[in-house]
């Protein structure tokens, strides 16, 4: 069982930057891959970044490559995301997520879940 909390949300300016930060509790963070997904008013629930369980395998969406960075510190149990040049449509619910069978892109390969945490940029 792993149990995230994310934070680190807010109200930010358009070319802004927020880095989002989860928690986990639990046991066996360092076998989980780690992602971040995002949920706007009205849309799907879609795929951020994730990071393999060693740290050192990334993948992003196109729409945030260049500007979001993901990673984590297995041994503090944390994820982080650092997002800069922060657009209007980057507003969303940002969940952290949690999959045992590796980074993917489909939100129904994730077993644990956070709250979320609100992202909302200003143009």
């Amino acid at each position: 069982q792993v149990q995230l909390a994310e934070s680190g949300g807010g109200l930010v300016q358009a070319g802004g930057s927020l880095r989002l930060s989860c928690a986990a509790s639990g046991r066996f963070f360092s076998g989980y891959a780690m992602a971040w997904f995002r949920q706007a008013p009205g849309k799907e629930r879609e795929f951020v970044a994730g990071v393999n369980w060693s740290g050192r395998g990334t993948y992003y969406a196109d729409s945030v490559k260049g500007r979001f960075t993901i990673s984590r510190d297995n041994t503090k149990n944390t994820v982080s995301l650092q997002m800069n040049s922060l657009k209007p449509e980057d507003t969303a619910v940002y969940y952290c997520a949690a999959a045992d069978v590796g980074v993917a892109i489909g939100r129904n390969n994730y077993d644990y879940w956070g709250q979320g945490t609100q992202v909302t940029v200003s143009s």
